[in-house]
């Protein structure tokens, strides 16, 4: 989920700040961001709406971080 990271970095974010928006442990959040545990849709969205960005722009689907209406 090299994405999250990106846009997190971008804005000059902690995991611990990113973590509590999709109310998780920063430990957690940081296995999600390498890759090494999954994220559920609910996260996923509240990310999503975070960054103002489409689901599937975050899971790599599409380069088209505009999300659909």
């Amino acid at each position: 989920m090299y994405r999250i990271r990106d846009l997190r970095e971008d804005r000059d974010l902690s995991q611990k700040a990113i973590a509590e928006v999709i109310k998780t442990t920063q430990l957690q959040y940081s296995k999600i961001e390498l890759g090494k545990a999954d994220i559920s849709g609910e996260k996923l969205i509240l990310l999503a709406k975070f960054y103002r960005v489409s689901t599937d722009y975050l899971l790599g689907i599409t380069d088209d971080p505009t999300p659909s209406r």
